[in-house]
């Protein structure tokens, strides 16, 4: 493997954006190698910036997983999609990730519209072609090259990776010569902590139906290492009603021992080490206007309503 020693090592930062559920943070994963991000079949699953580190020969990039950009309703979700826009404009390029099934439809538009004014380097991806038919394919991304926004168009499925190795040699030249940031063994800058928190955050995704999983947020707010060398973890799931705290806990706690084991098995791989985790669900109306859990989940708390 290279190392920051090697000649000529490059290093930079590439924003992923697009419109919800195109597949950002399947394809973070793919880039990096690994789980840096976490992946549901819901919609707008991202809430803070995810970072993983790609190292791809002698370069290392730096993937910044934004949430999906949408129009947006509540105060939560303005912060989510004015935190991918600004994450695009401190980023070296830009790439716009687009779910081939819909290809350029209307919830690209405002994407599109806003773009130049990002004033960076931007590509285009379509994802997800191992489910669309070429001819459709084609079609796409002659649309994409025809609008002039884009050094250039790549087709891939982050799922299978087909078209993901051009990807990644295309990124290692793009960023720019210089030294690396992180140590080749890191693989995020998310601590283990933040990363527990997004695990059991996914598997209530992954166990719960329609909106609840989006009135509820996890934090890690006790980690202890014993002496045995297992980990004690306690986590606090937020909901804002009791009626849904019923539901996370479900019938005789049957819901949340279920989620609770599925989280813990995870963590336990990442950390490395067993992992005694306890799970505790409390009401707190408006978490989501609360300053403290934006930070929690690296947003800036927005001024104003």
């Amino acid at each position: 493997m290279a190392s920051p020693a090697d000649a000529d090592p490059r290093c930079g930062f590439v924003a992923l954006i697009g419109a919800p559920n195109s597949g950002k943070s399947t394809l973070t994963n793919a880039l990096v190698g690994a789980k840096v991000s976490i992946v549901t079949h819901k919609a707008q699953t991202t809430r803070g910036p995810v970072r993983g580190i790609a190292l791809i020969g002698s370069s290392q990039v730096i993937l910044v997983d934004t949430p999906g950009i949408f129009q947006p309703k509540r105060r939560l979700d303005r912060t989510m999609a004015q935190a991918a826009w600004e994450r695009a404009g401190d980023a070296d390029l830009v790439a716009l990730v687009i779910d081939a099934q819909y290809g350029l439809d209307q919830t690209l538009q405002p994407l599109l519209a806003h773009l130049p004014e990002v004033k960076r380097p931007a590509i285009a991806i379509l994802n997800k072609i191992d489910v669309v038919a070429k001819p459709e394919l084609l079609h796409q991304a002659a649309e994409l090259a025809a609008l002039g926004r884009f050094n250039q168009v790549f087709m891939i499925s982050a799922l299978t990776g087909d078209g993901v190795a051009d990807l990644k040699a295309y990124l290692a030249s793009a960023v720019p010569p210089g030294p690396w940031l992180y140590p080749e063994d890191q693989l995020t800058d998310a601590s283990l902590r933040q990363t527990a928190a997004e695990i059991t955050r996914e598997k209530l995704f992954l166990r719960l139906h329609e909106e609840l999983p989006y009135t509820l947020t996890v934090e890690t707010t006790d980690w202890k290492e014993l002496a045995d060398g297992s980990i004690r973890i306690e986590q606090t799931i937020y909901v804002e009603r009791e009626s849904q705290r019923k539901i996370v806990l479900g019938a005789k706690g049957r819901t949340i021992k279920e989620i609770g084991l599925a989280a813990r098995a995870e963590i336990g791989e990442i950390a490395g080490a067993p992992v005694h985790l306890f799970l505790f669900v409390k009401v707190r109306e408006r978490w989501a206007d609360d300053p403290e859990r934006y930070r929690e989940i690296g947003l800036d708390y927005p001024k104003g309503r």
